[in-house]
């Protein structure tokens, strides 16, 4: 007993508890993050969440394990909330033409960039709070990519970087500013169709290039003007965020077509997945009413609770048309031709309703963290993409055979009724999604260890820049050696001159030699 207590202590004493700054994304962001923040927890680092006034998901108690620390900007929560809420409902309206679509994205991306510009010159025009941070002497910065400025105050406070962002629409973020390499031979790049994959055709692979050198400028140009503002010289969003010392990638092979990667990229997708827990008494019941023929869940995000009558209608028509009974998130007005077999509920325990022996199938918008959650517990999908990077995830899951996908604004009641019979009766998706399942399974480390481990490194170690790649220092031109290049090519010129003038100097000295015996010849 005594020699167990010495140890434990001797063990307490060696463990060196952290200072961490998380500045998190909003939405289902900000529940993968805090699973990362709740171990960190857990492992006694003291963790302070910095979040705007305007923030419309990171709700800040007294009760929490961890410290919130606000800072006050102009916009309003509800104000912030609205842009949100316009963004995610804009891709499902199918009544605009698609001139006033193209009107509708860009007033949406100029009020994303003024809530992005708010939340920024709320942090760094604060000097109360900026001297407040650095007299903390935290010893890490963990973002989400989908936070604004992150990086420039890990520059600012000059301490290491952790960026978590998702992979697939990543992609721009992870070539241009970490300097991933991806041919885009393979590589698809993410688009808002999510139709490519990694065996594109030749019109394909012109799309692909396309949309990657489209992205390039989309990336860059908002948000440099404001970099170069904040820092007081010119810089680039790019040239910040390449500064970051580990990319915590949210998805795993399991999910990911094979592609090039980096010593300072990690896979932790699936990190906030979990054995499912035992459902309340009302759910149980209703689950396990459902028989032979199971439980079918549908969930499109924590963004979208509600649909427009219409749809409403037409998917309530198609769940009425399975055996299987439903379990619906939905807030909103009660859809007429909703069925008996369906059941609304304002909010439900995802992950344990996918964990549940009953469940057949998943109805799923194709968010990352649904759909890992789908993975880790073997669910096959049917995919009601609506923006961002929701069509390109349910195409991988498509491609891998786990999936079949739908069109929200278009589909019928009789096209989810039989994307929903695929699913259940034919096998093929039930054994696709089981061999993605052990596939996840199957890592030498649980992937929230991973994310735990590998911020912990970047602490011990002050960083890990021995883990960033020369690229970052190269201009483009150096990168894909083209002044290497012109220079080989100029040798090759010249060697090629030289070798002409040097034949066409003997030619003509030997023509000039022969010439006048030639003449004499003739006379004689």
């Amino acid at each position: 007993m005594i020699s167990g207590t010495i140890f434990v202590l001797v063990l307490l004493c060696g463990v060196e508890a952290g200072r961490v700054l998380v500045l998190p994304g909003e939405y289902s962001h900000w529940l993968n993050m805090r699973s990362i923040v709740d171990a960190l927890v857990e492992k006694n680092h003291s963790v302070t969440v910095l979040v705007s006034s305007s923030s419309p998901t990171v709700q800040y108690t007294q009760k929490e394990r961890f410290n919130y620390k606000v800072f006050t900007v102009n916009m309003t929560k509800e104000e912030a909330s609205a842009i949100w809420s316009d963004w995610s409902h804009l891709w499902m309206n199918d009544k605009v033409t698609t001139y006033e679509r193209v009107f509708m994205i860009r007033r949406l991306m100029s009020n994303l960039m003024e809530l992005a510009a708010d939340t920024c010159k709320g942090m760094f025009y604060n000097e109360d709070l900026l001297r407040t941070l650095r007299e903390s002497h935290y010893d890490v910065l963990l973002s989400d990519s989908i936070m604004p400025c992150p990086d420039l105050m890990a520059e600012t406070l000059k301490i290491p970087h952790v960026l978590s962002t998702i992979s697939t629409f990543g992609y721009n973020l992870e070539r241009f500013c970490g300097q991933l390499p991806t041919p885009p031979s393979y590589v698809p790049a993410a688009a808002v169709q999510g139709h490519l994959t990694d065996r594109m055709s030749f019109i394909e692979r012109v799309e692909n290039m396309l949309l990657y050198i489209m992205s390039s400028t989309i990336l860059s140009l908002p948000f440099n003007q404001l970099y170069t503002e904040l820092k007081g010289k010119p810089t680039t969003k790019c040239e910040t965020m390449g500064k970051a010392d580990i990319w915590l990638i949210k998805t795993y092979w399991d999910f990911e077509y094979p592609r090039p990667l980096l010593p300072n990229f990690k896979f932790v997708g699936g990190l906030h997945c979990k054995p499912a827990k035992p459902l309340s008494k009302e759910l149980e019941t209703f689950v396990q009413s459902s028989g032979d023929h199971g439980v079918v869940v549908f969930s499109l995000g924590s963004m979208i609770s509600n649909l427009t009558m219409e749809r409403a209608n037409t998917i309530a028509s198609a769940l009425g048309q399975i055996p299987q009974k439903v379990v619906w998130r939905y807030i909103g007005k009660t859809p007429e031709t909703l069925a008996p077999n369906t059941k609304l509920y304002d909010w439900m325990p995802q992950n344990d309703l996918l964990g549940h022996p009953k469940t057949k199938a998943f109805i799923t918008h194709g968010g990352t963290n649904g759909l890992y959650e789908a993975i880790y517990h073997g669910v096959p999908m049917v995919g009601l993409p609506l923006f961002a990077d929701q069509p390109d995830n349910m195409m991988h899951m498509k491609t891998k055979g786990a999936a079949v996908v739908l069109d929200i604004n278009t589909m019928e009641s009789k096209d989810l009724t039989d994307a929903l019979k695929t699913v259940l009766n034919n096998p093929s998706y039930k054994e696709s999604i089981m061999r993605l399942s052990r596939i996840h399974h199957d890592q030498p480390m649980k992937p929230l260890d991973q994310a735990v481990f590998w911020i912990e490194f970047v602490m011990r170690n002050k960083g890990a820049k021995h883990l960033r790649v020369q690229a970052h220092d190269l201009s483009w031109y150096q990168y894909h050696c083209l002044d290497v290049m012109a220079f080989l090519l100029s040798v090759v010129a010249l060697i090629t001159f030289l070798f002409i003038k040097t034949c066409s100097f003997f030619f003509r000295k030997c023509f000039r030699k022969t010439r006048p015996d030639a003449q004499k010849n003739k006379k004689e």
